[in-house]
């Protein structure tokens, strides 16, 4: 393991995630949005939370949520987007940019184990992965929820970001058909009930 101060080089960078904003707010003008960092905390909160109903490795998924998103701190923020008019990068360039990102901040912290949680969640390969990524898509769903809530972005403002969908739709246009888990999908739609309720008042 690397000595505790050659670690602060890299742990400076990776504070970047503390700092960049999830695109997908940022284009909806959302007031004072959500970082990335934030958002990990999100996914790894709700998966110490509700991972004993999936009977899995807690203590790995919450390791795997974690990193989930730590390329981000060099590669940005690409959001997943349902419309068709959207610019978004190609999905397969993205992973490998990631990937590069992973390997080299492995070989910094010199534990393999960040790379192989990283590798496992992208590749879907066990259920602790499929749980954290639905909890990723379901903390996006409760942050929009939570926007929604508190008023946080013009309703009526046009977005030329968004041309197909209306309010934070969009947020849930593309979790629907992906969520795998039971719980997640019991998550999804109980989110997703509440925000269509404070939507139609």
């Amino acid at each position: 393991m690397k000595p505790v101060i050659l670690m602060f080089e890299i742990l400076l960078d990776l504070y970047d995630l503390k700092d960049e904003r999830r695109t997908g707010w940022e284009l909806r003008r959302i007031e004072d949005p959500e970082t990335v960092a934030g958002h990990s905390w999100g996914a790894a909160v709700l998966t110490f939370l509700y991972g004993q109903r999936e009977e899995i490795d807690i203590d790995r998924a919450i390791k795997m949520a974690l990193v989930h998103d730590m390329a981000e701190y060099d590669t940005g923020d690409f959001p997943i987007r349902a419309d068709s008019q959207a610019k978004q990068i190609d999905r397969n360039r993205k992973k490998k940019m990631e990937k590069e990102v992973m390997k080299r901040l492995d070989k910094k912290i010199d534990r393999e184990l960040v790379l192989n949680l990283w590798e496992e969640y992208e590749n879907s390969e066990t259920k602790e992965a499929r749980f954290v990524k639905d909890m990723d898509m379901v903390d996006m769903c409760l942050q929009a929820l939570k926007y929604e809530k508190d008023g946080r972005y013009d309703k009526n403002e046009e977005n030329p970001n968004f041309m197909e969908y209306e309010r934070l739709d969009e947020f849930f246009a593309t979790t629907k058909d992906r969520i795998s888990t039971e719980t997640g999908k019991k998550l999804f739609e109980e989110i997703k009930k509440r925000y269509t309720r404070l939507r139609e008042k």
